[in-house]
């Protein structure tokens, strides 16, 4: 980023892109509803169809099963619910089994009823308990509905990449429905939906580098679909009710379309970025914690706790060194309280953790600027002798 501060919440959203801006912008000049039938809106549906395919084609998916929505919180909402139809048959979902690590939108449990919402525990190391897993599916009283599970790809705080492909087989060996919340994977991760396995992905458009207030919902097939969270006209196959919001969605698409570009070396030299920040925190405090340094992580996220400083005393030091980062993940309204994540993980979520997450745009400046305002918070740290 330009002037004298730099970004490094891209976990949170991402800048903007260029061709994003420039998509919704032009999109702004076409006045047509895209429910109309003359040209006009006939224009702004093949702005929206044209986003369409581009998400699809990042998830490996079919355009005809990405639904759109205002984001990922709405896409979870509508598809974390006991009431599905295969075709026209409903078909009943009696329990969410969702790990203890997922974002808040996916732990409250969307349609569920809250006793109908069981949690999955975690390791140590922050993956996804599969024994756990297995056992509780194997209980799961079949003759009440099927079982439905919901694990992310990559986790928002810790970057820790979950095993979704043995997930998949567990959920399939017991009937289930998987739901892969991959907000923070899209663009980091290569995605196909049939690879991992799941029914139902979850992607948002400005953790991608396109405008906030869209995500879509995106479906293994178009068969079996939930009820419907929002009624109205009918739009989104009736699956979505509501104008579409075309400019936002033409950005969303051209983000689509530069996240699926080049991940491996896109995401080869992010990685470099950020191994080279974390050695040298490392250098500058021994004693620091880097979460999952041992496991699978996406390249652009480091998550650590500096004893002896709590998170908010630390985003607030960043801060007003022209720093922007993260204490946990920005999903409170701006509130910084313990992390769900880490209490799951078993550590001690009082004093919390830090999070450092970069992009394309990140530069080797920054990321030396970076870590000299860490060995600085680091070391006024040690001075002022301040406890947790």
């Amino acid at each position: 980023m330009s002037g004298s501060r730099i970004y490094m919440d891209w976990n949170a959203t991402a800048p903007l892109l260029t061709e994003a801006r420039e998509a919704f912008l032009s999109a702004l000049d076409q006045v047509g509803n895209p429910s109309s039938v003359h040209g006009e809106g006939r224009a702004v549906r093949a702005l929206v169809e044209s986003a369409r395919r581009d998400v699809a084609a990042l998830c490996g998916a079919h355009a005809a099963s990405v639904t759109f929505t205002s984001g990922a919180t709405e896409a979870a909402n509508m598809v974390l619910t006991p009431n599905f139809r295969m075709g026209r048959t409903p078909l009943r979902i009696a329990k969410l089994y969702a790990s203890a690590i997922e974002h808040p939108a996916v732990r409250e449990g969307g349609r569920f009823a809250r006793e109908d919402v069981c949690e999955v525990p975690v390791t140590a190391a922050g993956v996804v308990d599969c024994a756990v897993l297995e056992a509780l599916l194997a209980s799961h009283d079949r003759q009440a509905g099927l079982p439905m599970v919901a694990v992310m790809l990559a986790n928002n705080e810790s970057g820790i990449i979950q095993p979704i492909a043995e997930v998949a087989a567990i959920v399939r060996a017991h009937g289930g429905l998987l739901v892969v919340d991959a907000v923070q994977a899209a663009g980091r991760l290569p995605l196909s939906i049939e690879a991992l396995g799941a029914d139902f992905l979850i992607v948002s458009s400005h953790k991608i580098g396109g405008p906030k207030g869209v995500g879509a919902l995106v479906a293994r097939g178009e068969v079996m679909m939930p009820s419907a969270l929002i009624h109205g006209g009918g739009q989104e196959k009736g699956h979505r009710s509501g104008t579409e919001n075309a400019p936002a969605l033409a950005g969303f698409g051209a983000a689509a379309r530069a996240a699926a570009g080049n991940i491996d070396g896109r995401m080869a030299a992010i990685s470099a970025l950020r191994d080279r920040l974390e050695a040298e925190i490392q250098s500058s405090a021994p004693d620091v914690v880097i979460h999952g340094r041992d496991v699978s992580r996406i390249g652009n996220t480091t998550y650590f706790t500096l004893p002896g400083l709590k998170a908010e005393t630390g985003q607030i030091a960043f801060d007003l060194e022209g720093v922007a980062l993260s204490a946990g993940s920005a999903c409170s309204s701006g509130k910084v309280g313990q992390s769900h994540v880490l209490t799951a993980m078993g550590y001690d979520p009082r004093q919390g953790a830090l999070r450092i997450s970069i992009g394309g745009a990140t530069t080797e400046a920054e990321i030396e600027r970076c870590a000299t305002v860490f060995a600085k918070v680091a070391a006024r740290r040690r001075s002022t002798g301040q406890a947790a």
